[in-house]
């Protein structure tokens, strides 16, 4: 996730810096805010909340128990998370459900924000929680954008109630006796964008909330806008009164101050995140998991949840009986090459895990998805003997799968070493008294 890579590079710098010095001082915590305050404003997080933010940390920080803690670094670093936490909300905020269906869900933002997509989105993750969502196109102003949404409806099975260049209200109107009639118990409705807000636009949209009172009114804001994102948001929700918020475009290359910023200036929780463009790649907005990625603790249980969307529990215990045997083997790989591309790639697994994601940006150069591709060619360029028993592979072999697979016999040797050293790490890991102990295991582990 791109989203607040520099600020958690340049976090992890200043806190690395203060875990040197060991003991603190008061002006020691009083630089060491200073530098997070220009972070902060580098990451386009707004003025007023950076200034807030800092004056609440640097309060809590320079008390008498964290200056004379034997870890007054890990103090000041958890301080700083419980208030990156609060400042996005606390907790994470669900959708609200009409106690009378249909509970009617309201798209607003502006054009180019992905609002339309991310129905898509939304209507194809209510479904795989066993809702029956049904999209309503009610953009007639933005060329193809009906068409859009129908070609998305399509893709994910789900139904598009529309009428064309028809006054939105009455279609919305329509779409929910339609629901009704039908025993649909989601309407997804999206909304007219426009490239900036307009009075026209608002008054439509406060039409469209007067006539059928919407169970939530999510803004879609686009993360890379930045500063500006925060006077979008005010806008909406004076007008509208938005129930929560969506950030899109959190993959790109953008500094993140929307996601800090947005909740302190209207009130309102950001409820998703857009990870990606693939119609799968949406997750709920969980504020103590987004303050752990960014100091760069990880997030082991967003980890856990798209590993268990991503493998089914049969699929699990069958890899771990084989892990545990020893016995699994390159059909396997290509099974795991999957589930990491399901999870969202190397780059995304690894953004998550504790320790590596405050340095991400340094060794991404040499984090290449294709590799696993290229891998995922190569072992389907083998026959099935040779998937399940890779050690008859030789000479002339090897020269046969690269060519099949289009690479070089340099790429089936790399790809053959690490499985083998794989299946090495398995049989250590289960019995690290044959390896001289743990710490000895580990020393050959690292070596690997």
């Amino acid at each position: 996730m791109a989203l607040f890579s520099n600020l958690s590079e340049r976090l992890n710098h200043i806190f690395s810096k203060l875990t040197k010095r060991g003991k603190l001082t008061a002006l020691e915590i009083k630089e060491a805010m200073r530098e997070i305050r220009v972070a902060l404003l580098e990451a386009d997080v707004n003025y007023t909340v950076a200034k807030d933010f800092i004056a609440k940390v640097s309060e809590l920080a320079v008390g008498e128990e964290i200056l004379k803690s034997l870890t007054p670094t890990q103090q000041v670093i958890k301080i700083v998370r419980d208030q990156l936490t609060e400042l996005m909300g606390g907790d994470n905020q669900k959708l609200l459900v009409s106690p009378k269906p249909p509970t009617v869900i309201m798209m607003c933002g502006l054009q180019g924000s992905g609002k339309t997509t991310l129905c898509g989105k939304l209507a194809l993750k209510l479904k795989k929680e066993g809702k029956k969502p049904i999209l309503v196109a009610c953009d007639i102003y933005r060329p193809a954008a009906i068409e859009q949404l129908k070609v998305l409806g399509k893709s994910i099975q789900i139904d598009v109630f529309e009428r064309g260049t028809n006054n939105p209200t009455k279609t919305i109107k329509e779409a929910i006796d339609y629901a009704n009639k039908f025993s649909l118990d989601t309407v997804i409705v999206d909304t007219a964008g426009r490239l900036q807000i307009d009075q026209k636009l608002m008054d439509e949209l406060k039409d469209i909330k007067k006539a059928v009172n919407p169970t939530e009114i999510l803004l879609v804001i686009d993360a890379m806008i930045g500063q500006e994102a925060v006077s979008v948001s005010k806008a909406f929700n004076d007008a509208l009164d938005v129930t929560g918020v969506v950030l899109t475009k959190i993959d790109g290359d953008t500094r993140g101050g929307a996601a800090l910023s947005i909740r302190s200036v209207i009130g309102k929780p950001i409820k998703f995140v857009g990870v990606g463009e693939k119609l799968t790649d949406l997750e709920p907005f969980y504020p103590d998991r987004m303050a752990s990625r960014i100091l760069g603790m990880g997030d082991v249980l967003t980890l856990i949840d798209k590993a268990q969307e991503a493998v089914d529990e049969k699929t699990a215990k069958e890899m771990e009986r084989k892990f545990r045997e020893n016995s699994f083997d390159l059909n396997d790989y290509i099974s795991q090459v999957n589930s990491l591309k399901k999870m969202g790639g190397l780059k995304s697994v690894l953004s998550m895990m504790p320790g590596i994601g405050g340095k991400l940006k340094q060794i991404e150069d040499s984090i290449d998805d294709k590799v696993l591709e290229k891998n995922k060619a190569i072992i389907q360029s083998m026959t099935a003997k040779e998937r399940t028993n890779p050690d008859i592979i030789n000479g002339s072999r090897r020269q046969r799968i690269a060519k099949g697979a289009g690479v070089n016999v340099t790429d089936v040797n790399t790809l053959l070493k690490q499985f083998n050293q794989s299946k090495e790490m398995m049989k250590m890991l289960k019995n690290p008294k044959a390896y001289g102990g743990k710490m000895a295991m580990i020393k050959k582990l690292m070596g690997n």
